[in-house]
């Protein structure tokens, strides 16, 4: 079994993407035999998703990596604005409507950060998290 590897799956500014993504990186890990970071990840991987394609309008990339016993997943957009520094849930209001999504990959990641990036033509940026697979 290599020591590291790449996907990224390109999708399309659609909400089904978001079950796509799920999908794949649930058969990606499975075929790894990473199932015991599954859950948490799938959790992650919705998020980023989702906030890639809530919030612009153009394509997006879910992009899982592992490397030395980290997994990497990130979600990239066309969108070049920054995302709102995550809140913490206590800092939330029950009725809070946004702000969420962050707060739940700070909470349940080991390490999270977003970083400009330019794909398809287009200026964007890739929200990252990590996961220790000793964790």
């Amino acid at each position: 079994m290599p020591d590291s590897w790449d996907y990224s799956l390109y999708i399309p500014n659609d909400p089904r993407a978001v079950t796509v993504s799920r999908h794949t990186l649930r058969v990606i890990l499975t075929l790894h035999g990473l199932t015991g970071l599954l859950d948490n990840a799938e959790l992650l991987a919705t998020e980023l998703v989702s906030n890639a394609v809530r919030h612009q309008k153009g394509p997006a990339a879910l992009r899982v990596r592992w490397k030395e016993g980290v997994l990497q997943i990130g979600a990239w957009d066309a969108d070049p604005e920054p995302p709102e520094p995550p809140a913490r849930f206590e800092e939330l209001g029950d009725d809070a409507e946004e702000g969420r999504g962050l707060a739940i990959i700070r909470a349940c990641s080991d390490l999270w950060h977003w970083q400009p990036m330019a794909r398809f033509g287009s200026r964007g940026k890739y929200v990252w998290c990590e996961l220790n697979a000793a964790a």
